[in-house]
This record gives C-alpha cells, sequence and structure tokens, in this order.
C-alpha cells in the first residue's frame, strides 16, 4: 500500500515532492556512501547536502534516520571510536542543517523484515554491518534574534523602564516561580516551603520585590553587578527614593569595600544596577520589625550577577532567602531544627527521583577554604556567614555549595532577638537532583525540557540533545600598559556576542615582553551549546565577532 519512487536525489528533496506531500515523519537514510573509494570528506559533503535537503521536506517534530558502519559516525557510541578528523562528524554536519543528536541505537538488520545490506563499492555484494549504528535526528530551535527589550519594575514609589542587557533578554520576567510553572526550580521551592511550614508558622513574601537596586553596593566587587540606565525621563524624584531607601537596606550595610578603583570604574554617580541577591529585601523586613516571633519568611526570586563561564555559574538564578527571628539563647537549636528540615525534604526529593540518598552537609564557613563556587564567593562578598550548606551527588559526593546562613549584622541585633537568614540556590539545586550537567539548559526555549517534568514532577533529566559537537578557538592580545585585565568582563562579553554559546574559556599564556614590559595573554575559546544546533560555521562567526568586541570594549590590541 505504499507510494514508491525511484531516482530520487537525497540532497534535492524538495524537488521530488509537492509542497502538500512534504510533511514525512520520518526520514530514513540507511549507510549513505558516495560510491566506490570515496573518502571522509566527499561523505561529510553528501550528508551535509542531504540535511539541507531533509529541512525542506521534513515534520516540524519529525526524525532523520541515518544508518552508519561502526566508527564512521565519529561519536562516543562508536566502540571503538575513531579519531575525529578520520570520522564523517555526522553530530557536526547535522548542526549545520539545523539538526540535532536525539537518539542513538544499534542497527539491527535482523529485525526489518526482508532487509539486505548492498552495494559494497557500488556492486551487488554486502559489507559489514555488525556494532552499526541508527542515529536519530530531530529539529533544533532557531538560534535566538536579540531585539532590544524593556523592562518595567517598581523603584522609589513610581514604575520605571530600562533596557535589559542583552545577555539577559531571554531569561528575564520568565516566570519559573510563578504557579501555573512546571520548572523544577518551582517544585523545589515549593516542596522546602511546605517542609518549612510543618516546623514554624510561614509567610511567603515575593511578590513585587523590586528589580533594581540604587546606589553604589559596598563589598561587593563592582564587575560582578549588571548596572543599569533607566530610559530617558523616568528616573525617580529625590523625595520618592528618600522615601523608599528609608525602607530598603543597601550592600553598603555589608563589609568594606576593598576595591581601591571602585569609585574610578562605576560610571555614573547614583547608578542603578539589577539585584544580585534578596538579601537587602530581608535587611528591610527586619529592621522595619516586619516579623513575628519564631515565624519564617520566605522571599525568592530571580537574582543577576556577573561571572566567569563554568557548567555552574550562571549570571541570573532563582535565589529562596529565609528570614527567622528567634529569641536569643535559642538561636542555635532552631537553626539546627531549619538545616535538619531541609536536608530531610531534599533526601526525600532526590531519593524520590534517582533512589539514591545525597550527601548534605553543614559547613562552618571559616573552614570552607579556597573551595568556594561562585554562588558561595559572591555572598562571601556580603559577609557575617556562619555556614555553607553542601550537596554532594554522583559523581561528586564532596559536595556543592548550595546555600549559606548567616545572621544579621551587629546593627540588627537587639539583647532579646536573633535574626537568621537562609540563602539558597534552587537553580543549583535542581541541577543537582535532576542530574542537570549545565545550568543553561534550565533556561532552554525547547519544550522537550518541560515535558520531561509534567505538573512539575521532578524526575531524572535525559538530554534530548547528545554528544553536541565544540568548536575550539584561541584569542590572544596585548594588555593596554598598566591596567589590569578584567576577566569576568571578558567573560560577560563573550556570553553576550555568543548567546550563551560558550562554554569554557581557559587562560593558555600569560607572556610579558623583554625589555618593553609589554603582557599579552592567549584564552582557549570552546564554543559548545547543550540544546541547540551549532555548526562549525556559525561557532566561527560568533569567534570573529568576539575578537571584535573586545577590542573595541576591553581597550586590548589582537594579535
Amino acid at each position: 500500500g505504499a507510494e514508491v519512487l525511484f531516482s530520487v536525489d537525497c540532497t534535492k528533496l524538495g524537488e521530488h515532492f509537492l509542497p502538500g506531500k512534504r510533511e514525512f515523519d520520518r526520514i530514513y537514510f540507511n549507510f549513505p556512501h558516495c560510491g566506490r573509494k570515496a573518502g571522509v570528506v566527499k561523505n561529510r559533503q553528501l550528508l551535509a547536502r542531504f540535511f539541507h535537503s531533509c529541512t525542506e521536506v521534513l515534520a516540524q517534530e519529525g526524525e532523520i534516520h541515518v544508518a552508519l558502519c561502526n566508527g564512521q559516525g565519529g561519536t562516543p557510541a562508536d566502540q571503538p571510536r575513531r579519531e575525529w578528523h578520520n570520522s564523517w562528524q555526522i553530530v557536526a554536519v547535522a548542526a549545520g542543517a539545523g539538526f540535532i543528536l536525539s537518539h542513538v541505537h544499534p542497527f539491527k538488520a535482523e529485525a526489518i523484515e526482508g532487509y539486505k545490506c548492498t552495494g559494497y563499492r557500488s556492486q551487488d555484494k554486502s559489507f559489514c554491518v555488525e556494532g552499526a549504528l541508527n542515529h536519530v535526528f530531530t529539529r533544533s530551535t532557531a538560534p535566538l534574534c536579540f531585539t532590544p527589550l524593556s523592562c518595567k519594575t517598581q523603584l522609589g514609589g513610581q514604575k520605571v523602564s530600562f533596557q535589559v542587557p542583552q545577555v539577559l533578554m531571554d531569561k528575564i520576567n520568565r516566570g519559573f516561580l510563578e504557579e501555573n510553572s512546571s520548572n523544577p526550580v518551582r517544585t523545589i521551592k515549593e516542596k522546602l516551603s511546605a517542609g518549612l511550614s510543618q516546623v514554624f508558622p510561614l509567610q511567603n513574601t515575593s511578590s513585587c520585590l523590586p528589580l533594581l537596586h540604587e546606589g553604589h553596593p559596598r563589598g561587593v566587587c563592582h564587575s560582578n553587578i549588571f548596572w543599569i540606565t533607566l530610559s530617558p525621563g523616568e528616573a525617580p524624584s529625590t523625595e520618592k527614593m528618600s522615601r523608599e531607601l528609608a525602607d530598603t537596606v543597601l550592600f553598603s550595610h555589608f563589609g568594606q569595600d576593598t576595591d581601591k578603583n571602585a569609585q574610578e570604574r562605576c560610571p555614573v554617580p547614583q547608578q542603578f544596577y539589577l539585584r544580585p541577591s534578596l538579601l537587602p529585601h530581608a535587611q528591610a523586613i527586619i529592621k522595619k520589625r516586619a516579623f513575628s516571633l519564631g515565624a519564617i519568611q520566605v522571599l525568592s526570586g530571580p537574582v543577576f550577577r556577573k561571572c566567569r563561564i563554568t557548567p555552574h555559574s550562571m549570571p541570573v538564578f532563582h535565589e529562596m532567602l529565609i528570614v527567622l527571628a528567634v529569641t536569643r539563647g535559642t538561636e542555635n537549636s532552631c537553626i539546627q531544627m531549619l538545616v535538619e528540615k531541609i536536608k530531610t525534604t531534599l533526601n526525600s526529593l532526590h531519593q524520590g527521583v534517582s533512589g539514591v540518598k545525597p550527601t548534605i552537609s553543614l559547613q562552618k564557613a571559616t573552614s570552607f577554604g579556597t573551595e568556594l563556587n561562585d554562588f558561595a564567593a559572591f555572598e562571601w562578598q556580603l559577609d557575617e556567614i556562619q555556614h555553607f550548606l553542601c550537596v554532594g551527588t554522583d559523581p561528586d559526593p564532596s559536595g556543592s555549595c548550595v546555600g549559606v546562613i548567616r545572621t544579621a549584622p551587629d546593627e540588627f541585633k537587639s539583647h532579646e532577638l536573633v535574626v537568621v537568614s537562609f540563602s539558597l540556590n534552587l537553580d543549583l539545586l535542581a541541577m543537582l537532583l535532576c542530574g542537570i550537567s549545565d545550568w543553561r539548559m534550565l533556561w532552554t526555549l525547547d519544550r522537550r525540557f518541560l515535558r520531561q517534568f509534567p505538573g512539575g514532577e521532578l524526575r531524572l533529566f535525559k538530554p534530548f540533545s547528545l554528544y553536541p559537537p565544540s568548536y575550539v578557538h584561541d584569542v590572544s592580545f596585548w594588555l593596554p600598559d598598566g591596567e589590569e585585565f578584567d576577566e569576568v568582563a571578558f567573560h560577560t562579553l563573550a556570553r553576550r556576542v555568543s548567546g550563551e554559546m560558550v562554554v569554557s574559556i581557559q587562560l593558555r599564556d600569560n607572556f610579558q615582553q623583554a625589555g618593553t614590559g609589554r603582557r599579552s595573554l592567549c584564552y582557549r575559546v570552546t564554543f559548545q551549546s547543550c540544546d541547540r544546533a551549532l555548526g562549525g560555521r556559525e561557532a566561527a562567526e560568533m569567534q570573529l565577532r568576539l575578537r571584535e568586541e573586545i577590542q573595541q570594549h576591553l581597550g586590548v590590541t589582537l594579535r
């Protein structure tokens, strides 16, 4: 009952099917080959033209199945695996046409009735299919198109708007914590809140917390801040700002500014910036005594921090801040109860997902040493930390810092009360509990991610983009005379230029020229996507733009 067409050119599929007959659910290409003794380069070219041709006739959620002999694909699924340059590089070739590898499984010729492999060197001879693999490709989401985005927020008692930094355009107002969200970040927040409410009366205070702060944050490195300029004519009045500031505690209350050049680098006096923490809002609650003794206040929302590029370093994440006021002398026992309930909840969640009990430990701040991850290192700048909460799972049982416990600064202490705050990184918790290896996956626009968590149910995440290709480029440049290089600014530029497609930046060489004393740095930049197709040509274009941007914005001289 099937329709069979002959003499179909696999590189021109659109020419063989009328527009009404182009929505194929599956396209199979078993053991493609140019014929005779064609080398790997010609066969890559064949596959590239085939995949581009498939874009015209494949349904939106259709699949392309390509069977290859063992070793040809060049992926870790091949056993043994060929060297990359000697393989067909099928994942990179498909990525150039907008496809990602979603499944790989053995090709079983015996399971296909009447199937016979033939065509060895263009002859009626069979070839070895032992260890052959079937590669299943699906469409990737389209590349992000960044257009200027304006965001409104409350500041100084009035609504203001500002232009969102490009690196955050796809992350602002995503609604992860809203009631109808099925994102695992919200599930973890709700489960923790429910667990804590069994021990302490609980009040959620998460609505309408302003995204912007005003002033100069002391104790926080200025290169970690997203500075914001309000839209023209929208700066709040001085009188309104004064009233707002009277009810808000700014970062200037925390620690001392150890950055000697901070004032010079802060662009404009009274600059505005995206909130890097919810802690000032908690301090405002404490200052106004807007809490009940023995009750928990829970604040939650996204916070924004410039940081270096690593799989667990996030320029934006969802913070859950727990504030508890207790009678002096009972603080240790209350902290212990709080920690035990959080441990119990996390143990239950992780065992429900993977069946394995995680390692959860509380470590004193004084003994944590230099093992701080970026989240903990930033929190350390805010001072007053007593303990770090670490969660360890396979393959890192030693643990990653996901939370900090701190007591209120001296100016908020009284003879009768002690106020304790507990800050948790919900995104890190979601990654650890659901086995998500890359923070970027939490922010993907691909619907296949949230489909794995129906109704907010926590499950082990199964990647839908397997063995994504990576592209390595080096960039070297001379530094301006007498100036230190701002590495965080460099990483932030790479995030912006690539649309979060840079997965690693490593310093390869630090050279000082004899006689002149000029310094040169060489960095290795690795481009790789975790959720969408990234081709070699696109990565090369990103590298060229990155070179232009660092020369323009960081004042370096390219080599």
